[in-house]
């Protein structure tokens, strides 16, 4: 989630958090439980929940280009013991121009 350029104006980032510790879950958080026991093939009850959203997100480096954006999101939750994070990305992907960004190592995801 790093450089994306909000001094312009457009695009804007927002979070909700999901303390569900005790308490009735609702059907995002129960969601993402569900994303986590497919993807891992284990047993998984959130406790905490964090939804991240970069809302049409602008390139930083790329100013004059505020057409190309990218909504995404990053969803963060634990169990108490164990930690994940969840990347999603709109449709079709990272629409940066990366060629116009300063940086020449450009990845998405984490590592």
């Amino acid at each position: 989630w790093d450089n994306a350029d909000f001094s312009k104006g457009v695009g804007t980032t927002f979070y909700q958090e999901f303390p569900t510790l005790n308490t009735a879950k609702p059907p995002f958080v129960r969601d993402v439980e569900a994303k986590v026991r497919q993807y891992l093939r284990s047993s998984y009850s959130a406790a905490w929940t964090l939804k991240i959203t970069w809302e049409k997100a602008p390139a930083y480096g790329a100013q004059t280009d505020v057409h190309k954006t990218i909504t995404y999101q990053a969803i963060l939750t634990t169990d108490g013991y164990r930690s994940y994070v969840l990347m999603l990305y709109q449709e079709g992907g990272m629409r940066w121009d990366y060629t116009r960004l300063a940086a020449t190592n450009v990845l998405i995801g984490y590592t």
